[in-house]
């Protein structure tokens, strides 16, 4: 591994104290992390695109408000991306599909990347996602493998691999992510990253997803502090979004450091899934770390059966949706695991549609009844660690669909609540792995909350450099 640079290490709160005490400028905190761009984005094809031209001119502009103390708002200067899914002026939305164009026109800004412009951050470019952001791992027939910077052989999972994947080297320290069944939080869990899926309705999504009630867009970021400067600036109603809930208006991340008191309810396979040893062992430690921390800790179930019949109702429903937008030429172009998920869409009968949305709501009453007895629920993020890249499951493994391999994620976002990864250590392979912490719908300050104390007590390391192989 390559040594460091000391701008490419140090995170967004960090770097806007050093703009506001002059002692760096946004322009050579750009061309740093470009320059890193240029030579590790070859390796993991983090970015789909790079808008070099753009970045510098902004941070340019950026430079002359903070030599004259004006900054634009509270991200100016700060290098940052966003994801392949999201329209952005100037910048190509090809989603990792053949089916789009390549012409553009690229005019109109989502209400995320909108007011990430608004509040002064420098675009850096577009991040890799899988097709349409399909699948739990991020490859697709435009650009290509995106891999984990632990260890380049392996898949930096998904749909928001290039994101994580960026976060992980640091290519820029602001990123976004969407999530519709685990979108943020596997690839951070790959990656050693941290990321949040807020409760749904805080943060606008225009256009709607085919994905629709399940898809939440968030930040990923290496820390906590990082991930709520972005909250704090995309959580704003958009009218757009159709769905778009009350916005937020107590802080996202308390006061109150201490665990004290807290109620946390861990449940260590959900009483049905089967967790590799080696991510067991390093879960265990990570939630005897919270009881030291003076959490109340209960090993307890949240007692619901595993919901993947609903979420695949709802999610094959989504894909079908966007298939229907196609015409027979582009269809035949579209990922073949995308095709066969969506003609299972188009045979889901209103009636077995409904049934899921009833399933859902009935386990978001049950959720809301297991917080009223727990503050917070922690979870393994994930029951492996990441494996081969360019395979949707692991080689040789008992699992057939990427949702087989990530029984912790998909509930909820039936249950809309907010739920992070957050890094707890390394697997006996050297490979990340990721706690999930989830709390009651709209107790999101409780859950950054418990990552901000395990973070500042239990800090991970990063690569420099893109490894292994």
């Amino acid at each position: 591994m390559s040594q460091p640079t000391e701008m490419g290490q140090m995170s967004a709160v960090e770097l806007l104290e050093r703009y506001r005490n002059k002692s760096l400028s946004p322009v050579d905190v750009t061309e740093d992390a470009l320059a890193r761009i240029e030579r590790f984005n070859p390796q993991v094809n983090a970015y789909c695109h790079i808008d070099a031209e753009g970045a510098l001119r902004s941070a340019r502009a950026s430079e002359q408000r903070w030599l004259k103390g004006e900054p634009r708002g509270a991200l100016d200067g700060v290098p940052a991306s966003i994801k392949d899914l999201t329209l952005t002026q100037g910048m190509p939305t090809r989603k990792g599909s053949r089916t789009t164009s390549a012409h553009g026109p690229w005019d109109v800004d989502a209400p995320f990347t909108a007011f990430m412009r608004q509040a002064g951050a420098v675009l850096l470019g577009k991040t890799t996602t899988p097709e349409f952001g399909w699948k739990g791992v991020t490859d697709n027939p435009l650009y290509g493998i995106t891999r984990n910077p632990w260890d380049t052989r392996m898949t930096a999972g998904g749909s928001s691999g290039g994101a994580a994947a960026a976060a992980s080297l640091n290519l820029g320290v602001l990123h976004q992510g969407s999530d519709a069944g685990g979108s943020i939080r596997i690839p951070c869990a790959f990656t050693g990253t941290f990321g949040i899926k807020p409760t749904f309705g805080y943060v606008p999504q225009w256009p709607a997803s085919s994905m629709t009630i399940l898809s939440h867009l968030g930040p990923m970021t290496r820390t906590v502090e990082d991930a709520v400067l972005m909250l704090q600036t995309v959580a704003q109603p958009d009218a757009r979004d159709g769905l778009i809930g009350a916005p937020r208006t107590t802080p996202w991340l308390p006061a109150e450091q201490s665990l004290k008191g807290l109620r946390v309810a861990f449940s260590a396979d959900f009483g049905y899934v089967r967790v590799d040893p080696q991510v067991a062992a390093v879960i265990a430690r990570a939630v005897a770390r919270l009881s030291e921390l003076g959490a109340e800790v209960e090993c307890v179930d949240p007692g619901f059966n595993d919901p993947l019949n609903t979420f695949n109702t709802l999610w094959f429903a989504g894909a079908a949706r966007l298939a229907g937008q196609l015409d027979s030429a582009q269809r035949d172009q579209l990922d073949p695991g995308l095709q066969r998920i969506a003609a299972l869409g188009e045979g889901i009968s209103l009636k077995d549609y409904s049934s899921a949305l009833e399933a859902r709501a009935a386990l978001v009453a049950q959720m809301s009844d297991f917080h009223q007895r727990y503050d917070i629920l922690v979870t393994p993020m994930l029951p492996i660690t990441a494996f081969a890249a360019g395979h949707n499951v692991p080689p040789d493994s008992h699992y057939r669909e990427w949702m087989h391999w990530t029984p912790f994620s998909y509930p909820f976002n039936l249950t809309q609540q907010p739920a992070a990864s957050v890094p707890c250590g390394l697997a006996d392979n050297g490979l990340p792995v990721g706690l999930q912490v989830v709390g009651a719908r709209f107790a999101d300050d409780a859950v950054l909350r418990v990552c901000r104390a395990y973070e500042t007590h239990f800090p991970s390391d990063h690569p420099h450099a893109p490894g292994g192989g």
